[in-house]
């Protein structure tokens, strides 16, 4: 199980940062995650894991990829504090694509709906494990 710990940046900043950001950026993924790249990374961290972002702000953020439609749908309509527990992107056959964050990390996990049956860490996880999720098919 995973221990939220305790916001170190006074949440009214938060709100104020974010403000600033979606009004510089709009909807431009890209943009957003290069003025987050900028950010000081105890702000940045809790940012991708508030409700103040969704998950597919900080999908894109960790790989610099737009998903396919569907996972995209999924993940938009998903806030970013989900992902301390990880979402379900996708389900492709009879495996669940999961994408989490740990420790200020991305992480992808392909489950059977029972177990994990691999884990993806960094920036090429969500690359990994579409590859792993091809080579079970």
């Amino acid at each position: 199980m995973i221990h939220m710990v305790a916001c170190t940046v006074p949440y009214r900043e938060l709100v104020a940062i974010v403000d600033r950001l979606l009004d510089e950026c709009g909807e431009d993924a890209g943009l957003l995650a290069e003025k987050l790249d900028g950010l000081a990374p105890e702000v940045r961290e809790e940012l991708l894991v508030s409700d103040l972002f969704n998950a597919y702000q900080v999908f894109y953020y960790f790989f610099r990829e737009i998903p396919d439609a569907i996972r995209m749908e999924r993940l938009i309509l998903t806030p970013a504090s989900a992902l301390e527990g990880g979402v379900i992107v996708d389900e492709i056959e009879l495996l669940e694509l999961i994408f989490g964050v740990i420790a200020h990390k991305p992480v992808m996990v392909v489950s059977d709906g029972e177990s994990a049956l691999a884990t993806f860490l960094g920036t090429d996880a969500y690359r990994d494990a579409l590859t792993y999720i091809e080579s079970m098919l």
